[in-house]
């Protein structure tokens, strides 16, 4: 099966062929049979169905591609396919709901025209083309949403309240600490441990602020209502449009992408088709039935079709990039200036020491929790002290490089994970254990913890480790006038080269 079909020589005047295009509900099992009884009464050359290859092997039951495990370890791809994830995990949930197999209105028609003798048109865009791009085009609080959305699904608004807020307030409370921020002393009080308590205060805190609003907000997520609703409505016309505008409030972009792209996307294929002389029946969701029918009476305002191929770059230079390389410029500058100082190099070995093993035990300590082999995990504690100081790396792609080996990742684990998620019945901490257990989200947690581990690593080391140290040289202040001291020198140095 391709993606196009050779189409049937010319007929009629001018041999233009024609389009039928029928809009249903990828849910819907009145939609599948209504596309078997269009394409039994049309009897067109060509049957054009709303998937992409890799979608199409899906629904025929094929044995699942094996996902380039690889390629999740690059940069944003681990979002991009947790945001594929979500679409699919809504979608499967809507099909169980309704009792019918997402995509069966695609494959009735692929069926049908199979039996019939009818060359069948897959005309979608590749849907990671699509995620990719959907997933460049959500601005940070969408994804946040997004998230948080998913997070409702599963344990309830209350559960996804609660979990970003505090991961919020952990983040807000060890960089608090890490800048000096210290709850204890702002009340007098002075006790064994306090960076930690402060951590934890602050953490409490604005995990506290951020999770109640969440939890209005998240309360949306959840779908009492859903058994009143007629899912054959989903192919009116005003309810389809209802809810791409509802779309397009919450993500004016992710829309583009989604929905607007994918409409010129098809409509490019369908004109081919028709230009080339074939009658077609086009099945295709109700929510694109519109924007791609606007396109075929008007060809000539279709975007070029170079635009809707093809991943989006990110920027070429980002504020996170640029924060990257002042950190790292920052840790060199930092140890230069104590040693043009005159700190004793001994105290500076210890120092880089204690900084290596604060980043390797906890991150690889992160990476055992999130079920990582001992190799895997020693190589992602082994190199975390290098990817603190160069944020634009992590060390969690390490770690799931060496996991790679032990691992056998491949499609259905989406669809494991989907089956897990809508087991309502199984408790938060088992629901946990058995997802660890799919190759696929065991990668991506290994990758996510052992990340979060050098973080956590970092901050503790600035706000506990270096203070404590510091005291072996007379303190923070005499640690301030040592890299003082190492600037003059550093820069009458300078001075004596250039003059």
């Amino acid at each position: 099966m391709s993606d196009t079909v050779d189409p049937p020589e010319p007929s009629g005047a001018g041999g233009e062929g024609s389009v039928h295009l029928l809009g249903t509900a990828h849910v819907s099992a009145e939609s599948a049979e209504r596309v078997e009884r269009t394409i039994e009464d049309e009897q067109p050359d060509v049957v054009a169905v709303e998937l992409d290859e890799g979608r199409y092997r899906q629904l025929k039951g094929e044995s699942p591609d094996d996902i380039e495990a690889s390629d999740l370890l690059e940069g944003n791809t681990v979002f991009q396919f947790l945001a594929y994830w979500m679409l699919s995990y809504v979608q499967a949930r809507l099909g169980d709901r309704f009792d019918v197999t997402p995509g069966a209105d695609m494959m009735a028609g692929v069926e049908t025209a199979e039996a019939a003798g009818i060359d069948v048109a897959l005309v979608d865009r590749d849907i990671q083309t699509t995620v990719q791009r959907f997933w460049k085009r959500l601005t940070g609080l969408e994804k946040l949403k997004l998230f948080g959305g998913m997070l409702a699904g599963i344990g309830g608004p209350w559960a996804a309240a609660w979990t970003v807020g505090l991961m919020v307030g952990l983040f807000v409370g060890i960089l608090g600490s890490a800048l000096g921020v210290s709850v204890l002393g702002a009340v007098g009080l002075s006790v064994p441990f306090a960076s930690a308590i402060d951590v934890l205060l602050l953490a409490g805190g604005v995990g506290t602020v951020i999770a109640l609003p969440l939890l209005a907000a998240f309360s949306g997520f959840e779908d009492e209502d859903v058994e009143e609703f007629d899912i054959e409505q989903l192919t009116d016309t005003d309810v389809v449009s209802a809810m791409m505008e509802e779309f397009r409030r919450f993500s004016p972009g992710g829309a583009e992408a989604l929905i607007d792209e994918r409409d010129a996307y098809i409509a490019h294929q369908l004109v081919g088709l028709r230009e080339a002389g074939a009658d077609v029946v086009a099945v295709v969701g109700a929510g694109h039935r519109a924007g791609i029918q606007g396109y075929l009476d008007n060809p000539e305002t279709l975007p070029p079709m170079d635009s809707l191929t093809g991943t989006i770059s990110g920027r070429r230079f980002s504020l996170y990039k640029i924060l990257g390389y002042l950190f790292t410029l920052g840790f060199g500058a930092f140890f230069v200036l104590l040693l043009l100082g005159g700190a004793n190099q001994g105290w500076l070995l210890r120092l880089f020491a204690a900084w290596f093993l604060v980043n390797g035990i906890i991150a690889a300590a992160l990476a055992k929790v999130a079920g990582a082999h001992w190799s895997s995990a020693g190589v992602g504690g082994a190199v975390a002290w290098l990817t603190s100081v160069n944020p634009l790396l992590a060390p969690g792609w390490f770690a799931g490089y060496v996991e790679l080996r032990y691992l056998d990742v491949n499609v259905s684990d989406i669809s494991r994970l989907n089956e897990l998620l809508d087991d309502q019945e199984l408790p938060i901490p088992e629901l946990v254990a058995r997802m660890r257990e799919v190759p696929l989200f065991r990668l991506i947690l290994i990758v996510a913890l052992t990340n979060i581990g050098s973080f956590i690593a970092s901050m503790l080391f600035a706000s506990t480790i270096l203070p404590l140290m510091s005291n072996e040289v007379g303190g923070v202040g005499e640690v301030a006038e040592l890299l003082i001291m190492g600037a003059r020198n550093g820069a009458e140095m300078l001075w004596n080269l250039v003059g």
